[in-house]
């Protein structure tokens, strides 16, 4: 087997958007010298590789070991991602560190929903809105929720039923997030947490990657690359009926009847911690609005704040039956009264890294690389920890 440094080297610079001669600019060596390192014709010295390591902004660890992989993958993106192949990487790396560290502190929990992709609710009822409403019912069940209770915290929801939440920053509004089978190290949600892809997207993503590990574990291939439009659908039904069932949806609209349109889809977009247009899509499916709900809400939305999210920037008016992969608002300058970040805190990795820092099981070095943060910002986590 030939040394992992070229295929590292070339997927971290493409990660980046780096020409060779930037890198070996910055590295301060020839762009031939670094050529041929990439192409594997030459082995660098230490000092080279360190100089390489720092033009990348990595680790020399990071240029030398061989990447890890994954094959039970479901990754889909709206646009061609360059970095998919460093997002991968970075997914593997986080996803085998936080099943170590459940090993290490025997704490690795169950899958509380793998029965359900072998229900008769998966296996018979054909693919659709009915099986995925089905199964949102179900998994809910599964997870002791209420049949109206609003999910007020995803992560910890999933987290306690042994799903595996990796926030993963890529600065494109085209990747929102992927998910790994059981079989591969999972069950695992990777969510794009990058700053400017709203909160009520992440809280979506989260549901709508659980959706396809109960619907489609058939299709997690990481080959594949190409979305499903039937699946993204099924997946989108089964997030909105997650997150909204039916019965609390229905209550809640009508406990609001008193307010203004505006008022009542802000207060129901509260309720659920979903994005306004989640709501839409429910009033356009639900009532007998149909798709004139979208001219309508933006209408009295310019009415009561004088600005306008523009009928004319939603693509046509879609029908009850038309969820697309878009249906919760990704960009968050876009999603009005938007909530917090603080409302999606994945914490579960966070507590182990702390055990087993407390109970020197990982030097704090260990605990800033699993957490993917600087050892400075380690240490001052550390400082302010309370019992």
């Amino acid at each position: 087997m030939g040394s992992p440094i070229a295929y590292n080297l070339r997927r971290l610079r493409s990660a980046r958007g780096l020409s060779q001669i930037k890198v070996a600019q910055a590295a301060g060596i020839s762009v031939t010298a670094y050529q041929n390192i990439e192409a594997g014709r030459a082995e660098p010295k230490v000092s080279t590789l360190q100089s390489i390591a720092r033009a990348l902004d990595a680790r020399i660890e990071d240029l030398v070991l061989p990447a890890p992989t994954l094959k039970g993958v479901r990754f889909r993106a709206f646009k061609r991602l360059k970095r998919r192949e460093q997002v991968l990487v970075d997914v593997a790396r986080q996803l085998a560190d936080y099943n170590a560290l459940e090993v290490m502190l025997g704490e690795k929990r169950p899958y509380l929903l793998q029965d359900l992709p072998q229900s008769e609710a998966v296996l018979e009822l054909p693919r659709g809105i009915r099986r995925a409403t089905a199964v949102a019912e179900k998994a809910r069940a599964a997870l002791g929720l209420d049949p109206e209770e609003p999910i007020r915290d995803i992560c910890g929801l999933l987290e306690k039923a042994g799903v595996k939440i990796l926030p993963v920053s890529v600065a494109s509004d085209g990747f929102f997030g992927l998910s790994v089978a059981p079989w591969d190290g999972g069950p695992a949600i990777a969510v794009n947490v990058w700053d400017k892809i709203a909160v009520e997207r992440w809280i979506f993503t989260a549901a709508h990657e659980l959706g396809h590990l109960l619907l489609h574990l058939s299709a997690y291939d990481v080959s594949r690359t190409e979305e499903d439009s039937d699946e993204e659908l099924e997946a989108n039904t089964f997030a909105s009926y997650f997150l909204m069932p039916d019965p609390a949806f229905r209550r809640e609209w009508a406990k609001t009847s008193g307010l203004s349109f505006v008022e009542r889809v802000m207060k129901v977009k509260g309720i659920f911690h979903v994005s306004y247009r989640t709501v839409l899509y429910r009033l356009a499916e639900t009532t007998s609005l149909g798709s004139n709900v979208w001219p309508l809400f933006n209408y009295w939305y310019s009415r009561a704040t004088g600005q306008s999210l523009g009928a004319t920037q939603e693509p046509e008016p879609l029908s009850a039956d038309s969820f697309q992969a878009s249906l919760a608002e990704s960009r968050r300058s876009k999603e009005p009264e938007a909530i917090s970040r603080w409302d999606f805190v994945p914490d579960r990795l966070d507590r182990l890294v702390r055990k087993a820092v407390e109970t020197d099981q990982i030097t704090l070095s260990r605990a800033a690389e699993i957490l993917r943060i600087p050892h400075e910002e380690m240490r001052a986590r550390m400082a302010s920890w309370v019992s």
